[in-house]
């Protein structure tokens, strides 16, 4: 009931739309579609509307949902810098349909342009999961459609109806530093961790390979606010990316690009690409678990900053995944920012894999 199709061309013909639909009908051996979740590169971020066209033309039907991304992929490969279209068609009695009014336990598929970035609908009830259908810059001409149309608000939530879902969400990080109670703040600079000044704490923490760099790779450090009970915080995925902005010799404190307040919970983390690794395969396990049955398929939001580029060419995320769950049909796109449930709310993350898996229901 569910099938996948990834093709690639030269510009951006709607014809590449068209063939990624037939190759997923194609493996279902079916005449027509009753939804498709369509990913486009983002060569067709300017104008996607013809693309759409042939995708709902050859699918023969109306809901075409999706967004344009930096780069796209299935179970069988992914896309970067190149004009690519994915689709995972919906037949049998599976479909995507408008989460006009979702109730606060509904599973909902959200997605956003970065002009269209808005909290207090990330925070709307229904456990989301999702992303930003941008670059690494944020910003772009990056458009979300649905019903075969590009959404003029820029956002679209989507239900997957006929299947049971669970979200999972992987950071990809090594802690460095235990969670610590933040002592003294100033606007975006957290001056002292536990009564120890921010970057004395993470300077005598950072592994001996980065500090015996000229310069600490603030892309790759990162503060994690903890939510709830800090002892089990890193092990249950309670917390949030924060990036570094700067580190301030002076007064010895570290420059974050959102406040935390004194009194907050942190700890000091490292972008590593074998913490991701294992971080996704750890979300994997648990959240089959949660699940109680093994996939049938997974729909997943990953960060810019955590595809190919982060792991050396490689989508070693989309590797576990499919090593663990061969054959079964993924679907994804790199953005920026992600849309995930966690610590019962609704959180934008930074550099992490959110993922739905989902099983069909009997």
């Amino acid at each position: 009931m569910i099938a996948t199709g990834l093709a690639t061309g030269i510009t951006a013909d709607p014809a590449i739309a068209a063939q990624a639909v037939a190759m997923a009908m194609s493996r279902l051996s079916i005449t027509h579609a009753n939804s498709v979740l369509l990913f486009l590169s983002d060569a067709f971020a300017r104008d996607p509307q013809p693309a759409l066209l042939a995708a709902s033309r050859q699918s023969q039907c109306m809901q075409i949902a999706g967004c344009s991304a930096a780069g796209i992929f299935t179970e069988q490969d992914w896309v970067l810098d190149a004009p690519a279209a994915a689709a995972m068609v919906f037949s049998g009695n599976l479909s995507l349909i408008s989460a006009h009014s979702p109730e606060a336990d509904d599973l909902v598929l959200a997605l956003t342009a970065p002009n269209a970035i808005n909290r207090g609908w990330i925070s709307a009830p229904g456990q989301r999961f999702g992303g930003v259908a941008g670059d690494a810059t944020g910003h772009g001409l990056y458009k979300v459609w649905n019903n075969g149309k590009v959404n003029p608000n820029g956002r679209c939530e989507l239900y997957i109806q006929g299947a049971g879902g669970v979200i999972g969400v992987s950071h990809g990080i090594r802690a460095l530093t235990a969670p610590t109670v933040v002592t003294a703040s100033n606007g975006f600079d957290v001056i002292s961790l536990g009564r120890q000044s921010a970057l004395n704490l993470l300077a005598r923490e950072l592994p001996l390979e980065v500090r015996e760099l000229d310069h600490i790779p603030l892309h790759l450090i990162m503060a994690a606010a903890v939510y709830g009970e800090p002892d089990t915080a890193l092990a249950e995925g309670r917390y949030r990316l924060i990036p570094v902005i700067a580190t301030n010799p002076d007064d010895r404190s570290v420059t974050l690009a959102s406040r935390l307040e004194e009194g907050s919970v942190m700890f000091w983390a490292l972008r590593q690409p074998l913490a991701a690794e294992r971080s996704m395969r750890v979300s994997l396990d648990r959240s089959e678990q949660i699940l109680g049955h093994q996939p049938d398929f997974a729909i997943v939001s990953s960060s810019s900053g955590r595809g190919p580029s982060f792991y050396g060419g490689e989508d070693k995320d989309l590797q576990v995944i499919t090593h663990l769950y061969p054959d079964m049909p993924v679907i994804g796109f790199y953005g920026n920012g992600e849309i995930g449930w966690l610590n019962n709310a609704n959180q934008l993350l930074e550099y992490a894999s959110v993922f739905g898996l989902f099983h069909h229901d009997v």
